[in-house]
C-alpha cells in the first residue's frame, strides 16, 4: 500500500495549495521519454504526488505525458491530484516573456495550471544560452520589480495558483516583499546536513514564505554536489540504530527542518524508502550531531555558470 505523504497548507493571494512535503525532482539532463515516464508512474504508485520539473530539464513534456497516463490507468482520477511545480529560466527573465515562457511550459505539459511556478535562478541571461558555463556578460541582474510583475500576471491570468522563487538570499527575498504586490509563496534552495542554510530558513519562517529543499541528500550525482551525506559515518552511525538507511535520516533531518522537498530516484525500492520517513523522529542528541556536520564550500552557481562577480556574490549569500 502506498504511504500517505503529509502535506503543508500554503495561501498565495486567494488560493489556497496543499504542497506535499516530498515530491519527485526531475533528473537532468533527462533520460529517455520512456524511463522518465515510467519512473513518474511508479512515483505514483508508492504514494508522491508532488512532481518537480522546469523548462530547462527537458522533462516538462515527459512528466505531462505520465500524468496523462496515470488518468487513463486509473492511478489518479484527475490531473487535481497532483502537485505540479515548474520554473522560468534565466533566458526569459523579462517581464514581457514571462507569461509566454509559462505558456511554453503548459503546452509541454499538456495543462492549463500549474500549482506552483518559481523564478529559477537569482539572475538573468543577457540572451539565449546553449552551454555552461557562459560568458560573464552574459550574467545580469534581474530587473527584480518587472521579472515579479511578469509572475503576478501569471498568477491573475491563472496559468499558475502559486508563484515563489529559487535560489533567493535574504537580501533578495527582503528587497522582493518590499515590492511584491503578491508575495513569494515559496523559495527554493539547496539543503541537506551538509549544507544547513540554518539562517536562510529561519528567514523564510520569519516572512512567512515556505522552503522547498533540493538535493536533500547533498547531490551526489550533481554538478556541484558530492557524497558526503550518503558517506557519512554520523549519518550511518543513526542509520544503524534505527534500523533504517543513511539517505532516509537525512531526509528525515530535512523534514525535521519544517519544509517540503523534492527527490530524485527511478528505482522503485529507494522511492518507497525516500517516503518511508513519517512514523520515526530523531532524537535531540541525534539532531545535535548532524548539526554539527561538516559544511561544504558555496560554489553552487560558480561552478555551472561560471565564477562571475555577480556569480561568487549570490553564492557567498547562499
Amino acid at each position: 500500500m502506498a504511504k500517505a505523504i503529509p502535506e503543508v497548507i500554503l495561501s498565495c493571494g486567494d488560493d489556497i495549495l496543499a504542497i506535499p512535503v516530498i515530491g519527485m525532482g526531475s533528473a537532468y539532463p533527462a533520460p529517455d521519454p520512456e524511463t522518465d515516464k515510467a519512473a513518474v508512474l511508479e512515483a505514483i504508485k508508492a504514494g508522491y504526488r508532488h512532481f518537480d520539473t522546469a523548462l530547462v530539464y527537458g522533462s516538462e513534456k515527459y512528466l505531462g505525458q505520465a500524468i496523462s497516463d496515470a488518468v487513463r490507468l486509473g492511478l489518479i482520477k484527475s490531473r487535481s491530484e497532483v502537485f505540479i511545480t515548474t520554473k522560468l529560466f534565466a533566458s526569459f527573465a523579462e517581464k514581457d516573456l514571462v507569461v509566454p515562457a509559462l505558456n511554453m511550459s503548459l503546452r509541454n505539459l499538456q495543462l492549463e495550471y500549474v500549482d506552483m511556478y518559481i523564478i529559477h535562478w537569482p539572475f538573468k541571461f543577457g540572451g539565449e544560452v546553449k552551454s555552461m558555463p557562459v560568458a560573464k556578460e552574459m550574467v545580469l541582474p534581474l530587473d527584480l520589480k518587472s521579472v515579479w510583475g511578469g509572475m503576478e500576471e501569471c498568477k491573475r491570468l491563472g496559468l499558475a495558483r502559486g508563484i515563489g522563487v529559487s535560489n533567493f538570499t535574504c537580501n533578495m527575498l527582503q528587497d522582493l516583499l518590499s515590492i511584491a504586490k503578491i508575495p513569494p509563496v515559496l523559495n527554493q534552495l539547496e539543503m541537506s546536513p551538509a549544507w544547513q542554510t540554518k539562517k536562510l530558513n529561519d528567514f523564510c519562517k520569519a516572512k512567512g514564505i515556505h522552503v522547498t529543499a533540493y538535493s536533500p541528500l547533498g547531490g551526489a550525482n550533481s554538478r556541484v554536489g558530492d557524497d558526503r551525506v550518503l558517506r557519512s559515518n554520523i549519518l550511518e552511525d543513526i542509520a544503524k540504530a534505527k534500523g533504517k538507511t543513511t539517505a532516509q535520516v537525512s531526509l528525515r533531518w530535512v523534514y525535521e527542518q519544517g519544509v517540503s522537498m523534492v527527490t530524485k530516484s527511478n528505482n522503485k525500492e529507494r522511492m518507497k524508502q525516500n517516503v518511508d520517513i513519517f512514523d520515526w523522529s530523531l532524537t535531540d542528541e541525534e539532531l545535535e550531531k548532524i548539526s554539527h556536520f561538516p559544511q561544504r564550500k558555496a560554489v553552487t552557481f560558480a561552478s555551472i555558470v561560471g565564477p562571475h562577480d555577480l556569480i561568487v556574490d549570490i553564492d557567498a549569500q547562499l
